[in-house]
């Protein structure tokens, strides 16, 4: 039970750390990167943000590795 309990304190950090990251990059002005697929006309919009979610994916899935790691120790 003790295992699980740290496992929870882990992911609400880790939670609280995604949503700090989040609300800064929202701050500064972060809308994509190069490379995103963005299309305006004149009644629709679509943003498709390709580079974004790859690299989201490479972040997150080192954190996830960093943390596996980390829980095997």
């Amino acid at each position: 039970m003790a295992d699980f309990g740290k496992l929870l304190i882990l992911l609400g950090a880790v939670l609280v750390a995604v949503g700090v990251l989040l609300w800064g990059l929202g701050r500064i002005g972060f809308h994509g990167l190069p490379g995103d697929i963005r299309y305006e006309g004149e009644h629709v919009r679509v943003y498709f943000p390709i580079v974004t979610c790859l690299v989201l994916s490479v972040l997150l899935s080192g954190l996830l590795w960093v943390v596996n790691w980390l829980m095997r120790r």
